[in-house]
């Protein structure tokens, strides 16, 4: 069991996140933070709509979910397994986490993010803005 210590404890963490959203609407003007690059500028980061599409997946609407942050929904429908196979890996023989982030992946994530970011501040990607 102590194996299963730290993926049980990021699941209890993620997991009570995910309650206090789903309990704490974010569509209701201060629960939480406005983003300050929005605020400032008027351009969306790649976490703006983030808290508004897990508290849509909470609350079981996918499409919302999907309409305020794709991106953020593609994570964490990536850590869910991910977060399996880490409790696989610990319970059989302790292993660690199940992918190891390396200098290409690093780039290749940078460079999602950032054409997620820019594309979806454009007309063409209107579909994508929260």
């Amino acid at each position: 069991m102590r194996r299963l210590g730290a993926p049980l404890g990021v699941a209890g963490l993620v997991a009570a996140g995910a309650v206090l959203v789903g309990v704490v609407d974010p569509y209701v003007p201060g629960h939480y933070p406005a983003c300050p690059l929005l605020r400032r500028t008027g351009v969306y980061c790649p976490g703006c709509g983030g808290l508004r599409g897990l508290h849509a997946l909470v609350h079981g609407d996918l499409a919302a979910a999907v309409h305020a942050n794709a991106l953020a929904v593609v994570g964490y429908a990536v850590f869910v397994p991910l977060w399996v196979l880490w409790c696989v890996r610990a319970a059989r023989h302790g292993g660690g986490l199940p992918l190891r982030v390396t200098r290409g992946r690093g780039w290749a994530l940078t460079a999602v993010v950032l054409a997620f970011t820019v594309v979806r501040n454009l007309p063409c990607g209107a579909a994508l803005a929260p």
